[in-house]
């Protein structure tokens, strides 16, 4: 059935680099300083007193009014006497800006200045422009996670008949930065925090738009622009290639499935370069099939397809962030629904490559499609390590709680570049354990695995994905524990989280992300 398309959505913020200081940078319609916490009461950041003193405010005598310390995104706010909030006084000269504000650092942590960046974003949406010296008291590396907080802090999607509801900052002046390296951190930090933004957008993406197909379109789309290769299996492809794991999936739906293959070459590649496999969830409604979940858990299965986006969003960055190996990405896409086609417990399908899996539980079907795309990358890609993402288990935010990812791995040295990148990232995460002593639970007496092993959830399901990663160095990163989140908080924002290819580019994007592995 035809719908009305997705309307345009907003931008994130635009950034601009300036030696200069709030102050001293005309048409701001907000100033913005740092707050750390000192033991004599809270100290102001760079150009605060001298802002304090060309707008006649005492900055100090705001902070001690409102009992700030300086913690971490706490925010006190300044309005000034005599001017709009355009940056324009009260005689028409645009001489300062409507607005100040005082954000504190903590201890001024690349997490800590992420989220001061994301506290001033969503502080200041619906403006023209602000000028802060945030930036100034950072290191390089910090520079970058004020940029990620403020781009993804400023998050917002509608489906209106009216427009947004809200926008966007439009222009952010990183002020008192003239450091050798600023410009090169401005465009990472920007290609990392826009990955993160569009995997969020395609996982808040209402199901009733987006199907497999429309997913696959969108790949196609981004690709194109991004420079990458992109191909695309139908439903009678699947059939013929013996993909049975994809198909059983989105055999209930009338949106038929898909597998989205996306090939990133650097410049200069020999035919000798390895080649990293990423692999993602790509479940664009997830009832549960016919072990159909309860309503309430169905309310957020629109973004059961993260894992896929977080791959197509990484995949698009990839050439930003100068990623020295080859790299393909897979997303196995599919609808689990209900219907006279769809699969049933205790079928038996067979998967790329010939493995069998019986379906004992039609809710576990992340890992047939999974399994699918992990056999076909072994065989097909000889791939020098394989990572899959997904949004897996509900055992594992029962593990691990709303903002922590897990991840196993069957290679201590891609376990820890995951691991490091997830620290860099702030995408954080906890290794969990490939307990050996449980592989009796996936194991089936009439086919080669069992979907639905049941009991530690979140290892089972890892354990029925490592016979498809084979030899090869594998991570499975599973985020269901941190694919939603219920409300604003700092550089998240009220629904799908988008999270994962800040982790994936952080370590792509190194100088080496190979080193210990190939």
């Amino acid at each position: 059935m035809p719908i009305t398309p997705l309307p345009p959505q907003v931008s994130p913020p635009g950034f601009a680099l300036s030696p200069a200081l709030p102050h001293q940078i005309g048409g701001a319609e907000v100033w913005a300083f740092p707050v750390l916490p000192g033991e004599d009461g809270p100290i102001l950041g760079p150009g605060a007193d001298e802002a304090g003193e060309a707008l006649g405010v005492d900055l100090l005598a705001a902070l001690e009014a409102s009992r700030a310390t300086g913690r971490t995104g706490e925010l006190t706010t300044v309005p000034v006497a005599g001017r709009t909030t355009s940056g324009t006084s009260s005689d028409g000269a645009a001489d300062g800006p409507g607005l100040v504000l005082l954000v504190g650092v903590g201890e001024a942590t690349t997490t800590d200045l992420r989220r001061a960046g994301a506290t001033l974003a969503r502080a200041t949406k619906d403006r023209a422009s602000l000028a802060t010296s945030l930036a100034a008291i950072a290191p390089v590396e910090g520079l970058g996670a004020v940029v990620v907080g403020a781009m993804l802090g400023s998050f917002a999607f509608h489906w209106r008949s009216t427009g947004p509801k809200e926008r966007p900052v439009a222009r952010i002046v990183l002020a008192g930065v003239d450091d050798d390296g600023a410009d090169d951190e401005l465009a990472r930090a920007i290609a990392l925090g826009g990955a993160g933004w569009r995997s969020r957008t395609l996982a808040t993406v209402p199901a009733n738009l987006k199907t497999p197909a429309w997913l696959a379109q969108q790949a196609v789309e981004v690709g194109e622009a991004a420079g990458l290769d992109v191909q695309v299996w139908d439903d009678a492809r699947l059939e013929a290639e013996g993909f049975g794991g994809i198909r059983a999936v989105g055999g209930g739906s009338v949106n038929e499935p898909r597998l989205i293959r996306m090939d990133y070459t650097p410049r200069g590649a020999t035919k000798r370069m390895p080649t990293v496999v990423l692999v993602g969830k790509g479940i664009t409604f997830d009832t549960g099939g016919l072990d159909i979940k309860p309503s309430e858990g169905m309310l957020t299965m629109k973004r059961d397809m993260s894992g896929g986006g977080a791959v197509i969003a990484t995949m698009a960055a990839l050439r930003d962030v100068d990623c020295p190996v080859r790299v393909v990405g897979l997303v196995p896409a599919a609808e689990n629904a209900v219907s006279g086609s769809a699969m049933r417990p205790g079928d038996v399908i067979t998967h790329f490559g010939g493995r069998t899996s019986e379906v004992n539980n039609t809710d576990a079907e992340g890992r047939l499609v999974l399994a699918d795309a992990m056999a076909y990358a072994v065989k097909e890609l000889a791939p020098a390590a394989l990572v899959d993402i997904a949004t897996l288990t509900g055992a594992m935010k029962v593990s691990l709680g709303q903002w922590t990812g897990g991840y196993f791995a069957n290679h201590e040295g891609l376990a820890d570049h995951v691991g490091a990148a997830a620290t860099a990232s702030g995408e954080t995460t906890w290794r969990m354990p490939l307990v050996a002593d449980y592989e009796d639970k996936v194991d089936s007496r009439i086919a080669d695995g069992d979907n639905a092993a049941g009991g530690a959830g979140a290892i089972t399901a890892a354990l029925f994905l490592q016979h498809f990663a084979g030899e090869v160095p594998w991570a499975h990163i599973d985020f269901a524990s941190a694919a939603e989140s219920p409300a604003d908080r700092y550089e998240w924002t009220a629904g799908p989280s988008g999270w994962g290819p800040r982790l994936l580019l952080t370590w792509l994007g190194s100088d080496d992300p190979l080193a210990g592995i190939a």
